[in-house]
């Protein structure tokens, strides 16, 4: 593992796992799924990928990876939560089930499934701090949002406040908390890496 190229591991227990390799392949990182704790042990940044938050959960304590994932981003581990990830790497969660094991990597109350029930999928421009040029065409999917957030938290983007946004208008979509990012979108999706770019400059950083 060199100083110059960080090993940054997906975790490969169910979700958008290809993508999210394909698009960290690009960003000048060596790129490896995760399923095991000694994997987790050996990468430089983790991405917790989209999917379902509830079948993550369970999968984390079959894998035995919930303590070992825990105790990584306490000392301070650089992380990137998509839609799942993102509910996965909350304090709190609304909607979701009693045995739904949060990992409490930034402090903030997520609302599970929110775009899903209310605009099921849904697209926006979005202007994201930290990411220059054209705004960031975000794709939500059965996507949380972010009730409210600490003060430690940085907000990156909220949804447009236009007629199309319905619902969604003024909702907080992308958060940063020291080395951990979570996104309610999907930037593996639409061949955009800025995004993975500014998780793999955060991972290079620590």
């Amino acid at each position: 593992m060199s100083a110059a190229q960080p090993v940054v591991g997906v975790l490969a227990l169910q979700g958008d796992v290809r993508e999210h390799l394909v698009a960290l392949a690009e960003c000048d990182v060596l790129a490896r799924p995760v399923r095991r704790a000694e994997e987790l042990a050996q990468v430089h940044g983790l991405v917790i990928p989209g999917g379902e938050s509830t079948t993550m959960s369970r999968l984390l304590i079959n894998f035995e990876l919930l303590e070992p994932l825990r105790l990584r981003l306490k000392e301070g581990l650089p992380a990137f939560g998509s839609c799942a990830g993102m509910i996965m790497l909350a304090s709190t969660v609304l909607d979701g089930r009693p045995d739904q094991h949060q990992l409490g990597a930034v402090d903030m109350v997520v609302r599970r499934n929110a775009f899903g029930r209310q605009v099921d999928s849904f697209e926006a421009d979005l202007d994201v701090t930290g990411i220059e040029g054209d705004p960031v065409r975000a794709v939500f999917i059965r996507a949380p949002w972010v009730e409210s957030v600490g003060d430690e938290v940085e907000v990156l983007a909220t949804v447009p406040e236009v007629p199309d946004s319905g619902a969604a208008a003024g909702r907080i979509v992308a958060v940063r908390q020291g080395r951990v990012l979570a996104t309610a979108f999907h930037p593996e999706l639409t061949g955009d890496g800025r995004v993975h770019r500014l998780f793999a400059d955060t991972v290079r950083a620590a």
